[in-house]
Formats: structure tokens, sequence, C-alpha cells
């Protein structure tokens, strides 16, 4: 360190002396009357979020670690997206189709916060049998 920087630092040694015996709270309170006083906040600056659309999501879901996982559209193929909701998530006939024939006229949670292989392998089975399925 130069000897201005080492002056620069010695002027808030007592400061800082001072800070180090304070509590959380007390600290919490000194941060607001200094963000009000000086009107500055203490807030991390955030990154700007782009404004264009990710295609497909796939850079958002590398990001996430869990996903939902919803039907969207059940296609042509109705018998065999009722086999792959058995499959996937144990139910019986009557159950699957029941998910699968409301999945027509509004989108149905098949799993919530699942892993991110175990959602794209449930995706590509759906997909398979010519259903549209959402990761969320």
């Amino acid at each position: 360190m130069t000897e201005e920087k080492k002056e620069d630092s010695k002027k808030f040694d007592k400061i800082v002396q001072e800070i180090e015996k304070m509590s959380v709270l007390d600290l919490s309170e000194l941060v607001k009357i200094l963000e009000e006083k000086f009107g500055v906040s203490a807030q991390a600056p955030v990154a700007a979020v782009s404004a264009q659309p990710v295609a497909g999501g796939e850079e958002e879901a590398e990001a996430k670690s869990s996903f939902n996982v919803e039907l969207q559209a059940i296609g042509d193929k109705k018998i065999e997206v009722i086999k792959v909701v058995r499959d996937l998530m144990e139910k019986g006939l009557k159950e699957a189709k029941d998910l699968v024939d409301a999945a027509v006229s509004a989108p149905q949670m098949i799993k919530e916060e699942v892993g991110k292989e175990e959602a794209e392998e449930m995706k590509k089975k759906f997909e398979e049998a010519g259903a549209k399925v959402e990761l969320k």
C-alpha cells in the first residue's frame, strides 16, 4: 500500500472499530439512516434484463435447478399421451385419462419441482407421444 492509502485507511479506523461493536439490528438501522441522509441505496445494482424473448426458454432453463412440467396440448395421439401420464405419474387409467381430457381445455400440471434432467426426459417422452409440454 502506498503512504497515501495508509493515511486514508487510518482516518477511518475509529469508525470501523465502532461499527464492529454494533449488533446486526443496529447496523441495519445505520444503513437506513445513511441511505436517507445521502439519498443513496446500499442495494447491489441489478443487471438489466434483455427484453428479447429467449428461443425455447433454453437459457432460462439452464439457470434454474428445478422445474414444473405442464401439459399444454395433447395433440393427435391421445392414447399415447395417456400412457405417458400413467407411466410418469404412476396414475391409474381413469386418473390419467381425466388429466389428459382436462388438458384439452386448459394446461395441466404434471409434476412440480423436478430436476432439470428429469424434466427434460419427461418433456421428451410427451413430445414423442405428440403432446406439447412446457417447463416452468
